[in-house]
């Protein structure tokens, strides 16, 4: 598979069933020169699994994914075959591989998607949510002040809205979606999807959000939340008004801010000055 301007190869792999990978790609690992793989150990379960043997592997992950992607590129332009596999699912969707990709195209190597297993579209169908629109927002902000502005600005997207997350921050996740969105909301827990032990756990933002306050799942978690409905159309936060009217109630500037930032997806530092001017006139 070698020859004048070489090709890399996408591949996914399974999330969870390693029985879910396709002809095509146990073909296309067991003929490539090189395996780029985020985890060396989880593709060596595969080839295992499959009886695959690489003819050369090679760890491409975020701490060395610069250097290696340069490297990887070079030897593509030599005519080498590279295939690009992540831990689980379909590389460059919230794992390492965007940059070898986008480095790849601009070098004008031949770019070639082996499509595979992903979580986030298979706890959408499972959700039993509308699937003709939907919007994937890889791993929420941790910062309190970026979340706050994401969520806020979601409450009127009209698409059903895919998140990762990690399992001990679920209950909060749900909790500021909520807050944000609505607390009657439809949503969907997915986790350890196509393993032993998956689980669909459906129920309003607020039910999820206090089911996993004190219990947090186990395992890989996929988040999907409905998008919005009538409420859409509601008008603009009048956002000087209601800053005034969360001040009267007692709270502070930065609760005010972080509340606002809920409400309409405003940045929380402006939030918080026009609190503060507020509160001192």
């Amino acid at each position: 598979m070698t020859g004048a301007g070489g090709t890399l190869y996408v591949v996914g792999t399974p999330i969870g069933n390693l029985e879910d990978l396709t002809f095509r790609a146990l073909r296309i690992l067991g003929e490539v020169d090189v395996v780029a793989a985020e985890d060396t150990r989880a593709v060596q379960a595969i080839f295992a699994r499959h009886g695959v043997t690489a003819r050369e592997l090679v760890s491409y992950f975020e701490g060395n994914e610069a250097r290696r992607a340069a490297a990887l590129v070079e030897r593509l332009q030599g005519g080498a075959s590279v295939a690009l596999v992540s831990e689980a699912g379909l590389p460059g969707v919230s794992d390492p591989g965007q940059r070898l990709i986008a480095a790849a195209v601009a070098a004008g190597v031949l770019v070639v998607v082996v499509p595979g297993p992903s979580a986030h579209a298979t706890a959408l169908v499972a959700s039993g949510l509308p699937s003709d629109r939907f919007l994937f927002l890889g791993f929420p902000p941790r910062d309190e002040g970026p979340r706050q502005e994401l969520f806020g600005s979601l409450r009127g997207e009209r698409a059903t809205l895919l998140f990762y997350e990690a399992p001990t921050r679920v209950g909060r996740t749900f909790a500021d979606l909520a807050a944000a969105l609505g607390a009657d909301r439809r949503a969907c827990l997915a986790r350890e999807l196509t393993k032993l032990h998956e689980e669909i756990v459906r129920g309003s933002l607020s039910e999820l959000a206090t089911r996993y306050a004190t219990e947090p799942p186990r395992g890989e978690c996929t988040l999907v939340v409905e998008g919005a409905g009538a409420e859409a159309d509601l008008p603009a936060v009048d956002v000087e008004a209601r800053a005034r009217a969360l001040l009267a109630t007692g709270l502070g500037p930065r609760d005010v801010a972080a509340r606002l930032a809920l409400e309409t997806g405003k940045p929380r530092r402006a939030l918080y000055q026009l609190a503060l001017s507020l509160k001192r006139s």
